[in-house]
């Protein structure tokens, strides 16, 4: 059973005291002359008197502190929080750090019950903004424990202090909910372990979390992939005693007015195979299945939400391990739809896997194919932990980064520069699965964009790659609304570009 946190959110427009909570979180910003108290719920007499306590308080407005001072009587809460959210742009506060802000707080008021915010929200988008982020605060991840001792659970409710009706705030407070449900299922699919996420128990608990919604789940096992010959997921997966799985969920409603298809890679371990990898941080690599995560829970977000456009997305998992029935550098696979591999390096597996889940998307015809996966280490040498790369057709990328930058997630396009195609070019097969090493994250876009296939007028069909393998995955202090490990990264875009694409068909 996939287990995932899931907060309650409300809204209060009025007295405080009829709606008491543990803590009370209103903003502080960094002004140009010092910290400034955000507009809050406070009396005019204890706004004035706090706001010139700032500084000897050491409270500054930095992203991410969290400052924690008696309650008020006023307030009807027992710990009054001072929450920084940055620096202010031409004295307004952005979307991203309002959500952030109100992230950070829920995070680290873990163990309360209750937690009234109390951030500038005079837009609908403000409140959409601060109940996004906490519902992404609110996570933690404890299965494995055998004792909770010493933890604390996430915040169980969120109470929204704002003008804003709850009738008008009810749709985003939805949508919040859901997009949290989302994103903390794909934390938690990330972080489970290995010995517990492995190919066949990743498409049931895709068949688990998909359950009560309209979506349909086709799971090819080992035999039937074999059968109908995708062969870069069996060439990747034969190394293990764990048999590959390629899952479809589809998501149709009948008034759908486009239709998406996602490709995801879901490498459920990554030892690198025969081109083992070193051991040092080995361990990461349970989070090689990150980015078909995101395209499940992306489908069954979109699916909760009601929204008419037709997504598909295809779970390309396998397990890359070295053994005596592994494939071999320089071994020759044929992937679906008949172009065939040389694999020169083992450990270039994602782009073998995707290569199966691309054709397969292509022949359905899609208006766009997205694929995102934790593809290369030069995602990170390029852009570091935090912004995922987007390459492709200019139409998806640039519709890619407006819907990151609304969601406010980091992506970043990069280019496909045609001389890198000859660098894959094999002595005995149709293309080699390494190339250029120099701007090797283009160099897989480049191999993927081979098995991208062609619409009804024989144009190829829009695409765009997501290589996620930095930000999906936080080894360091958490932040904001993220969390060490499993981030969940890549689902708001996604969910942001379909309601982009409808908003542009309507």
């Amino acid at each position: 059973m996939v287990k995932t946190t899931d907060i309650t959110l409300a809204v209060i427009a009025k007295d405080l005291k009829k709606s008491p909570s543990d803590a009370l979180v209103i903003g502080v910003a960094q002004g140009a002359d010092g910290p400034v108290l955000l507009a809050n719920p406070l009396s005019a007499k204890a706004a004035e008197t706090l706001a010139g306590s700032l500084e000897i308080l050491g409270v500054t407005g930095a992203a991410d502190q969290a400052h924690r001072l008696p309650g008020l009587p006023e307030t009807g809460a027992g710990v009054l929080v001072l929450a920084g959210v940055g620096k202010l742009e031409d004295g307004a506060l952005a979307e991203e750090a309002l959500r952030r802000a109100a992230g950070s707080a829920i995070r680290q008021l873990a163990g309360l019950a209750t937690v009234t915010l109390a951030f500038p929200t005079a837009a609908l988008a403000d409140v959409a903004a601060v109940a996004e982020g906490a519902t992404l605060g609110a996570y933690s991840y404890t299965e494995h424990r055998s004792s909770k001792d010493g933890l604390k659970d996430p915040v169980a409710k969120a109470v929204i202090y704002t003008d804003v009706t709850a009738k008008d705030a009810q749709p985003v407070i939805d949508r919040a909910r859901l997009l949290g449900r989302a994103v903390n299922a794909t934390r938690t699919l990330v972080n489970q372990p290995p010995s517990h996420l492995y190919p066949e128990s990743f498409a049931e608990s895709a068949k688990e979390l998909a359950k009560g919604l309209p979506v349909k789940i086709t799971v090819w096992d080992e035999k039937r992939l074999e059968k109908e010959g995708f062969g870069g997921i069996l060439g990747v997966g034969k190394g293990s005693t764990r048999q590959p799985r390629l899952v479809k969920v589809e998501y149709a409603p009948a008034k759908a007015t486009k239709k998406i298809a996602l490709v995801g890679k879901g490498i459920t371990f990554d030892t690198g195979g025969i081109s083992i990898k070193p051991a040092l941080g080995m361990g990461d690599m349970k989070s090689d299945m990150a980015g078909a995560a995101v395209v499940l829970n992306t489908v069954l977000a979109v699916a909760g939400l009601g929204l008419p456009v037709k997504v598909t997305a295809w779970l390309c998992i396998a397990e890359n391990m070295p053994s005596g029935a592994a494939q071999r550098p320089a071994d020759v696979l044929t992937v679906y739809g008949g172009k065939t591999v040389e694999v020169l390096n083992t450990d270039a597996e994602g782009r073998l896997v995707m290569a199966d889940g691309l054709v397969a998307a292509s022949l359905e015809q899609p208006d766009a194919i997205i694929d995102v996966a934790t593809l290369t280490g030069a995602q990170l040498i390029a852009l570091g932990n935090r912004t995922a790369g987007v390459m492709g057709s200019d139409s998806v990328t640039a519709a890619l980064k407006s819907a990151a930058d609304r969601a406010g997630e980091l992506v970043w396009p990069m280019p496909l520069p045609e001389e890198l195609r000859a660098s894959l070019d094999s002595q005995v097969a149709d293309l080699a699965n390494i190339g250029e090493k120099h701007g090797g994250m283009m160099t897989a876009a480049v191999f993927l964009r081979e098995f991208v296939g062609k619409d009804a007028a024989g144009k190829q069909i829009p695409w765009a790659h997501v290589d996620i393998a930095g930000p999906s995955f936080n080894n360091g202090s958490p932040y904001g609304y993220t969390p060490k490990q499993g981030t969940g990264c890549t689902v708001r875009t996604l969910l942001a570009y379909l309601e982009d694409v409808l908003a542009v068909s309507a």
